[in-house]
Protein backbone atom coordinates (compact mmCIF):
# COMPACT_ATOMS: atom_id res chain seq x y z
CA UNK A 1 0.00 0.00 0.00
CA UNK A 2 1.32 3.22 -0.76
CA UNK A 3 1.60 5.71 2.37
CA UNK A 4 0.20 8.86 2.20
CA UNK A 5 3.24 10.96 2.84
CA UNK A 6 6.64 10.23 1.66
CA UNK A 7 8.85 8.10 3.28
CA UNK A 8 12.38 8.99 4.50
CA UNK A 9 15.81 7.27 2.75
CA UNK A 10 18.23 8.77 4.41
CA UNK A 11 19.58 12.55 5.75
CA UNK A 12 22.08 14.85 4.34
CA UNK A 13 23.26 17.28 7.19
CA UNK A 14 20.31 17.05 8.79
CA UNK A 15 17.80 17.48 5.73
CA UNK A 16 15.40 14.49 5.38
CA UNK A 17 15.76 12.82 1.69
CA UNK A 18 12.28 11.27 0.74
CA UNK A 19 11.44 8.84 -1.91
CA UNK A 20 9.72 11.74 -3.12
CA UNK A 21 12.66 13.95 -3.10
CA UNK A 22 14.52 11.65 -5.22
CA UNK A 23 11.36 11.42 -7.41
CA UNK A 24 11.64 15.05 -7.77
CA UNK A 25 15.24 15.16 -8.86
CA UNK A 26 14.89 12.33 -11.65
CA UNK A 27 12.21 14.00 -13.27
CA UNK A 28 14.49 17.10 -13.29
CA UNK A 29 17.07 15.04 -14.30
CA UNK A 30 15.48 13.75 -17.30
CA UNK A 31 14.12 17.32 -18.56
CA UNK A 32 17.39 18.28 -18.04
CA UNK A 33 18.32 15.69 -20.78
CA UNK A 34 15.68 16.62 -22.69
CA UNK A 35 16.06 19.90 -22.91
CA UNK A 36 19.57 19.82 -23.66
CA UNK A 37 18.79 16.80 -26.72
CA UNK A 38 16.14 18.99 -28.29
CA UNK A 39 18.64 22.38 -28.20
CA UNK A 40 21.59 20.43 -29.67
CA UNK A 41 19.12 18.83 -32.51
CA UNK A 42 17.63 22.37 -33.78
CA UNK A 43 17.97 22.70 -37.36
CA UNK A 44 17.31 25.54 -39.84
CA UNK A 45 14.97 22.65 -42.01
CA UNK A 46 13.29 21.03 -38.94
CA UNK A 47 12.40 17.13 -39.13
CA UNK A 48 9.20 15.50 -37.76
CA UNK A 49 9.89 15.90 -33.55
CA UNK A 50 11.21 19.22 -34.33
CA UNK A 51 7.94 20.46 -36.11
CA UNK A 52 6.09 18.53 -33.55
CA UNK A 53 7.56 20.37 -30.85
CA UNK A 54 7.22 23.71 -32.30
CA UNK A 55 3.46 23.34 -33.12
CA UNK A 56 2.77 22.59 -29.36
CA UNK A 57 4.78 25.30 -28.28
CA UNK A 58 3.41 27.75 -30.92
CA UNK A 59 -0.48 26.16 -29.96
CA UNK A 60 0.25 26.95 -25.74
CA UNK A 61 1.94 30.54 -26.32
CA UNK A 62 -1.09 31.44 -28.98
CA UNK A 63 -3.63 30.19 -26.70
CA UNK A 64 -1.38 32.07 -23.52
CA UNK A 65 -1.77 35.42 -25.72
CA UNK A 66 -5.46 35.11 -26.09
CA UNK A 67 -5.68 35.18 -22.85
CA UNK A 68 -3.08 37.51 -21.54
CA UNK A 69 -2.37 39.65 -23.93
CA UNK A 70 0.67 41.38 -24.36
CA UNK A 71 1.75 39.90 -21.01
CA UNK A 72 1.81 36.14 -22.22
CA UNK A 73 5.88 36.81 -22.73
CA UNK A 74 5.94 37.28 -18.78
CA UNK A 75 2.98 34.57 -18.32
CA UNK A 76 3.82 31.25 -20.84
CA UNK A 77 7.22 30.62 -19.03
CA UNK A 78 5.53 29.78 -16.24
CA UNK A 79 2.51 28.12 -18.15
CA UNK A 80 5.15 25.95 -19.65
CA UNK A 81 7.13 24.84 -16.73
CA UNK A 82 4.27 23.65 -14.71
CA UNK A 83 3.11 21.42 -17.41
CA UNK A 84 6.36 20.42 -18.44
CA UNK A 85 7.32 19.49 -14.56
CA UNK A 86 4.06 18.30 -13.68
CA UNK A 87 3.55 15.88 -16.93
CA UNK A 88 6.95 14.47 -16.47
CA UNK A 89 6.65 13.71 -13.25
CA UNK A 90 3.36 11.88 -13.63
CA UNK A 91 4.60 9.88 -16.71
CA UNK A 92 7.59 8.83 -14.62
CA UNK A 93 5.51 7.42 -11.96
CA UNK A 94 3.77 5.35 -14.58
CA UNK A 95 6.59 4.47 -16.08
CA UNK A 96 7.67 0.26 -15.80
CA UNK A 97 10.16 -0.76 -12.75
CA UNK A 98 9.86 2.92 -11.63
CA UNK A 99 9.30 1.69 -7.94
CA UNK A 100 10.58 -1.59 -7.96
CA UNK A 101 14.29 0.03 -7.27
CA UNK A 102 13.93 -0.12 -2.78
CA UNK A 103 16.33 0.41 -0.44
CA UNK A 104 16.23 -0.90 2.94
CA UNK A 105 15.38 1.90 6.04
CA UNK A 106 14.61 0.68 9.39
CA UNK A 107 14.43 -2.73 8.79
CA UNK A 108 12.19 -2.27 5.97
CA UNK A 109 12.12 -2.07 1.95
CA UNK A 110 11.27 1.49 0.58
CA UNK A 111 11.12 2.22 -3.04
CA UNK A 112 14.00 4.91 -3.78
CA UNK A 113 11.82 6.80 -6.16
CA UNK A 114 8.25 8.20 -5.81
CA UNK A 115 6.13 9.82 -8.26
CA UNK A 116 6.35 13.78 -6.65
CA UNK A 117 2.54 14.42 -7.74
CA UNK A 118 1.21 11.72 -5.57
CA UNK A 119 2.92 13.67 -2.00
CA UNK A 120 0.83 16.04 -0.97
CA UNK A 121 3.83 17.86 0.30
CA UNK A 122 5.32 18.48 -3.47
CA UNK A 123 1.77 19.26 -5.14
CA UNK A 124 1.01 21.88 -2.16
CA UNK A 125 4.41 23.55 -2.94
CA UNK A 126 3.90 23.61 -6.85
CA UNK A 127 0.52 25.34 -5.53
CA UNK A 128 1.99 27.77 -2.96
CA UNK A 129 4.37 28.39 -6.16
CA UNK A 130 1.67 29.17 -8.22
CA UNK A 131 -0.46 31.44 -6.07
CA UNK A 132 2.85 33.38 -5.04
CA UNK A 133 4.08 33.93 -8.17
CA UNK A 134 0.48 35.30 -9.63
CA UNK A 135 0.66 37.94 -6.92
CA UNK A 136 4.22 38.97 -7.71
CA UNK A 137 3.41 39.83 -11.31
CA UNK A 138 0.05 41.04 -10.24
CA UNK A 139 2.23 43.83 -8.05
CA UNK A 140 4.55 43.88 -11.46
CA UNK A 141 2.03 44.42 -13.70
CA UNK A 142 -0.44 46.31 -11.75
CA UNK A 143 1.81 48.65 -9.44
CA UNK A 144 1.49 48.09 -5.67
CA UNK A 145 -1.64 50.60 -5.42
CA UNK A 146 -3.39 48.45 -8.08
CA UNK A 147 -2.62 45.41 -6.53
CA UNK A 148 -3.96 46.75 -3.02
CA UNK A 149 -7.39 47.96 -4.10
CA UNK A 150 -7.73 44.46 -5.40
CA UNK A 151 -8.71 43.62 -2.11
CA UNK A 152 -8.58 46.84 0.70
CA UNK A 153 -11.40 49.43 -0.67
CA UNK A 154 -13.36 52.45 1.31
CA UNK A 155 -16.32 51.21 -0.11
CA UNK A 156 -17.86 48.34 1.90
CA UNK A 157 -19.38 46.38 -0.87
CA UNK A 158 -16.06 46.57 -2.92
CA UNK A 159 -14.08 45.46 0.94
CA UNK A 160 -16.53 42.54 1.34
CA UNK A 161 -15.84 41.64 -2.68
CA UNK A 162 -12.13 41.92 -2.16
CA UNK A 163 -12.35 40.04 1.34
CA UNK A 164 -14.02 37.30 -0.73
CA UNK A 165 -11.19 37.12 -3.11
CA UNK A 166 -8.94 36.84 -0.04
CA UNK A 167 -10.64 33.91 0.78
CA UNK A 168 -10.49 32.64 -2.79
CA UNK A 169 -6.73 32.68 -2.42
CA UNK A 170 -6.56 30.58 0.49
CA UNK A 171 -8.91 27.85 -0.80
CA UNK A 172 -7.20 28.10 -4.14
CA UNK A 173 -4.38 26.46 -2.29
CA UNK A 174 -6.41 23.84 -1.40
CA UNK A 175 -8.35 23.08 -4.89
CA UNK A 176 -4.82 23.05 -6.60
CA UNK A 177 -2.58 20.62 -4.33
CA UNK A 178 -5.52 18.17 -3.68
CA UNK A 179 -6.76 17.74 -6.87
CA UNK A 180 -3.17 16.96 -8.55
CA UNK A 181 -2.49 14.51 -5.39
CA UNK A 182 -6.24 13.06 -5.40
CA UNK A 183 -6.12 11.99 -9.18
CA UNK A 184 -2.15 10.70 -9.06
CA UNK A 185 -2.24 9.06 -5.76
CA UNK A 186 -5.03 7.63 -7.00
CA UNK A 187 -3.91 6.24 -10.16
CA UNK A 188 -1.23 4.44 -8.81
CA UNK A 189 -3.19 2.71 -6.05
CA UNK A 190 -4.97 1.44 -8.89
CA UNK A 191 -2.49 0.30 -10.76
CA UNK A 192 -0.47 -0.88 -7.70
CA UNK A 193 -3.51 -3.32 -6.61
CA UNK A 194 -4.14 -4.46 -10.62
CA UNK A 195 -1.06 -5.20 -11.43
CA UNK A 196 -0.26 -7.28 -7.70
CA UNK A 197 -3.61 -9.19 -8.94
CA UNK A 198 -2.40 -9.58 -12.90
CA UNK A 199 1.09 -8.89 -14.25
CA UNK A 200 0.30 -9.14 -17.57
CA UNK A 201 -2.57 -7.61 -20.21
CA UNK A 202 -5.00 -6.84 -17.25
CA UNK A 203 -3.09 -3.34 -16.42
CA UNK A 204 -2.77 -1.82 -19.86
CA UNK A 205 -5.96 -0.24 -19.66
CA UNK A 206 -5.62 1.13 -16.12
CA UNK A 207 -2.61 2.19 -17.74
CA UNK A 208 -3.77 4.40 -20.99
CA UNK A 209 -6.20 5.78 -18.55
CA UNK A 210 -3.89 6.95 -16.51
CA UNK A 211 -1.47 8.27 -19.16
CA UNK A 212 -4.70 10.76 -19.96
CA UNK A 213 -5.50 11.41 -16.57
CA UNK A 214 -1.77 12.41 -15.93
CA UNK A 215 -1.37 14.34 -18.74
CA UNK A 216 -4.94 16.11 -18.74
CA UNK A 217 -3.66 17.06 -14.39
CA UNK A 218 -0.79 18.68 -15.75
CA UNK A 219 -2.72 20.63 -18.43
CA UNK A 220 -5.21 21.85 -16.11
CA UNK A 221 -2.48 22.74 -12.91
CA UNK A 222 -1.26 25.23 -15.72
CA UNK A 223 -3.58 26.14 -17.43
CA UNK A 224 -5.43 27.68 -14.37
CA UNK A 225 -1.91 29.60 -13.31
CA UNK A 226 -2.16 30.66 -16.49
CA UNK A 227 -5.55 32.00 -16.17
CA UNK A 228 -4.77 33.71 -12.72
CA UNK A 229 -2.24 35.06 -13.59
CA UNK A 230 -3.66 36.62 -16.31
CA UNK A 231 -6.96 38.03 -14.34
CA UNK A 232 -4.50 39.57 -11.74
CA UNK A 233 -1.93 41.11 -13.90
CA UNK A 234 -4.72 42.89 -15.36
CA UNK A 235 -5.27 46.69 -14.34
CA UNK A 236 -8.26 46.60 -11.74
CA UNK A 237 -11.44 47.22 -13.62
CA UNK A 238 -9.67 46.76 -17.26
CA UNK A 239 -11.97 45.08 -19.57
CA UNK A 240 -11.41 43.38 -23.17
Amino acid sequence: MIPLGSEKLFSILGLRVTDTVTGTLLTDLVIIAFVVLVYRGIKIVPGKLQNAFEMLIEYFYATTKDIAGERAGSIFPWFASFFLFIFTANILGLMPGYGLFEVKVGGEMVPFFRAPSSDLNTTLALAVISVVATHVLSIRFTGIKGYLGRFFSLNPILLFVGFLELVAEVTKLISFSFRLFGNIFAGEMVIGKVSSLFAFVAPLPFLVLEIIVATVQALIFAALTMAFMSIFTEQHGESH
